[in-house]
């Protein structure tokens, strides 16, 4: 027996190094302490989708054959290279940092077995996200494609799996900004506040076995003023007597079992209700199951919250931000997700919760999340730990910065013509943005929805507005995040740098500002280039300069009462922007944590009265 064990151990620890030879960190440049913990047999190992989790799933993670070809060809007749994925093709951790052109597309492959425990279960492929345009293939067969950088899809393979191993080809274009769809701050040319591009996979990919019914999505909400929570299970094809059943609980105690047919909506009544708040953040836990012809067809664990989000004048007539019915200013940081190893995919889950931590550790109640959509399991660290989230959609289309007349100054005239803007890219924004609220609508974190941001690839804002704001009415909705302003949503949002200023008012919405700061400090030894490097304000020269000038930012700022939410930019630096409260590796908090929380939590609360 023990020759045995003894025997395993060197099979494994062989195999072990076998992969890591496949696999290294590619480049020099610079790196977080998570890169020495990436694991190419054991990456992201954590369950994607907390908010409906099953219990059974396999992680399609790893080293997986690698090729780049020209656009319009046939798959490769052998691959020679291997990335580690989900990491992005341009990023250090997929192995290859390569620079891919919208003449190219990436070729990834991959072999794996369905386990016996599945037999006669349908089987669910998952991508969290695949940057752009993704055909997929299994055993030679396509079995269907995907547009969008940013919203996870799935397909039901079972008509297509073998007997034996079953073989997964993924195609994918991305041409990043030479063409129309929204990208955020990828560009070809990175600089300033712009950044390297994101190629291909760069979320988990995983397989569930399922039944022939089961549970596609949830819809979760709550309503305080009733003391109810929401739930909406959508099925796949449902016959008579098919029905959903909910199961409420607190840290382990059953509150209530509530049933309705499948897509119906449940109101379930809590009778002395924990309200979810940054200083309280309370989760209630959910199993929802479905039965069918009196079986058991699927069960998934979820969690919810109970939480409102509105606005109120309060006494001197100013329009406010409220949480629960109270005022509440939200304040918090500009984060952009990018890490200098992985790019838009964190290393880790303790790195992907990090940068959350930090700013709670600061504290803020709020995070701006910028220009890009993150991880499922990000959101859910959010609504865990007690963050607010302003979600942006992703700015799209090759008009950026195209702002109409002097929009710091006025409200744009009707009629006044915005970005031009073709249909297809119209109709891709629309599909786009759906599916992003579609993903995220049962986080309770997420508060607001912003559309757009300065102008970039704006167009049809009031329309927007108008379809955002009826899909889902349960956020409050910021129109244009610093851009052509025009009198609709629930806030007007100003971008002033560097110090906070009022300069325009909108007395019937909340006036926030959206963005203001950008000190910037450049530490050397944590920087991602030698070169010049980006701040809104003076470049520093120690962390008691920064310290200083955020101080006197959070006085101007805390004089300004009429202001009902501030984002400070930002939370990191990034590759050549060095505005971040923490260095780009997140090895340096650059001011200190308790002098910087001392001053929010003052700015917080004096602006809430």
């Amino acid at each position: 027996m023990l020759w045995k064990h003894s025997f395993l151990a060197g099979f494994f620890l062989t195999l072990v190094s076998a992969l890591s030879a496949q696999w290294q960190p590619a480049g020099s440049r610079l790196k977080t302490r998570w890169t020495a913990q990436v694991n190419p047999q054991h990456v992201l190992p954590e369950y994607p989708r907390p908010i409906m989790e099953r219990r059974e799933w396999m992680n399609l993670n790893g080293l997986w054959n690698f090729a780049i070809t020209p656009a319009g060809r046939a798959a490769p007749g052998a691959y020679s290279r291997k990335i580690l994925v989900p990491f992005a093709v341009e990023s250090g951790l997929s192995g290859i940092q390569g620079t891919v052109m919208s003449t190219q597309e990436l070729w990834y492959n991959r072999a794996f077995k369905i386990p016996k425990s599945w037999k006669n279960k349908e089987v669910l492929l998952h991508f969290g996200a695949v940057d752009w345009k993704a055909e997929v293939y299994l055993n030679g067969l396509h079995i269907g494609s995907h547009t969008g950088g940013y919203a996870p899809f799935s397909f039901n393979i079972t008509p297509y799996l073998t007997s034996s191993e079953q073989e997964l080809t993924v195609r994918v274009w991305d041409p990043t900004d030479r063409h129309f769809q929204p990208r955020g701050k990828q560009v070809s040319q990175p600089a300033n506040i712009v950044y390297t591009a994101v190629s291909g996979i760069w979320q988990t990919v995983w397989l569930e076995p399922v039944n022939s019914k089961y549970i596609t999505n949830l819809k979760i909400g709550s309503d305080i003023d009733r003391s109810t929570i929401s739930v909406v299970a959508n099925t796949t094809s449902i016959t008579a007597g098919d029905y959903i059943e909910v199961k409420l609980s607190d840290k382990g105690k059953l509150l209530s079992t509530f049933r309705a047919v499948a897509a119906e909506t449940l109101n379930i009544p809590v009778a002395v209700a924990k309200w979810w708040s940054p200083d309280a953040p309370f989760l209630y836990d959910l199993e929802i199951n479905l039965y069918s012809q009196g079986r058991l067809a699927d069960q998934v664990k979820s969690y919810c919250a109970m939480r409102k989000i509105s606005t109120s004048r309060d006494r001197s007539g100013i329009m406010r931000l409220q949480l629960n019915n109270c005022n509440l200013f939200q304040f918090g940081p500009l984060d952009q997700g990018w890490f200098p190893d992985g790019l838009y995919t964190a290393p880790t889950d303790e790195a992907l919760m990090f940068d959350i931590q930090k700013a709670k550790a600061m504290g803020y109640n709020m995070i701006r999340k910028h220009l890009k959509v993150e991880p499922a399991r990000w959101y859910t660290h959010c609504d865990r730990i007690g963050m607010l989230v302003w979600q942006d959609m992703p700015s799209g289309d090759n008009n950026w910065g195209r702002k109409t007349r002097d929009y710091m100054r006025e409200y744009v005239d009707e009629g006044v013509e915005e970005a031009p803007i073709t249909l297809r890219a119209r109709e891709n924004y629309l599909k786009e943005w759906n599916e992003i609220i579609d993903a995220l609508q049962p986080y309770p974190c997420i508060v607001m929805w912003i559309s757009f941001n300065e102008g970039w690839g704006q167009f049809d804002t009031k329309k927007i507005a108008a379809w955002t704001r009826a899909y889902d009415p349960s956020r409050l909705l910021n129109p244009a995040s610093g851009g052509n302003f025009y009198h609709t949503g629930d806030v007007l949002d100003l971008h002033h740098y560097p110090e906070p200023e009022l300069f325009l008012y909108d007395a019937g919405r909340a006036n926030v500002l959206g963005e203001y700061g950008g000190i910037g400090y450049a530490v050397e030894g944590h920087l991602w280039q030698s070169g010049e490097n980006f701040g809104y304000d003076t470049l520093l020269h120690s962390p008691s300069e920064l310290l200083l000038k955020y101080q006197e930012y959070a006085r101007i700022l805390q004089s300004i009462n009429r202001f009902s939410a501030a984002v400070y930019t930002q939370m990191t630096d990034v590759e050549g922007e060095v505005n971040g409260l923490l260095t780009y590796d997140r090895e340096l908090t650059k001011v200190s944590e308790e002098e910087i929380k001392k001053i929010n939590r003052e700015t917080i609360q004096q602006l809430s009265q």
